[in-house]
């Protein structure tokens, strides 16, 4: 395998691991007092760690195969660039959103 394709692999990891980092953002950002906020930015992307474990995590027995997967992978980064959005970092999330669509097709071409 190429550089370029470890590459991809490694930005992918960076990519869920920034996605978790925005549901956590938006939940501090949205909470109304510090107990929300703080059950809101630990508990979002908890939660969505436990769902990408169970059914995207490559290693797990409950795995989605194609294209469901791929539905719900996009899912969950949709939400992650919209609650990046509402909570005022629309850059990022603009920013995300390109990033995990060109890993994505790069994924795909290369068929990672």
């Amino acid at each position: 395998m190429t550089i370029a394709k470890y590459a991809n692999l490694a930005l992918s990891f960076l990519l869920e691991l920034c996605m978790l980092a925005a549901f956590g953002y938006w939940g501090l950002k949205t909470g109304s007092d510090g107990l929300t906020q703080v059950v809101l930015g630990i508990g979002t992307p908890l939660l969505v760690a436990v769902i990408w474990g169970i059914f995207l995590a490559p290693a797990s027995s409950r795995r989605l195969r194609n294209p469901l997967r791929l539905v719900l992978e996009a899912t969950i980064f949709g939400v992650a660039i919209l609650a990046l959005h509402a909570a005022g970092q629309s850059s990022l999330a603009s920013l995300l959103g390109i990033v995990y669509v060109i890993n994505k097709a790069l994924q795909f071409v290369w068929r990672q």
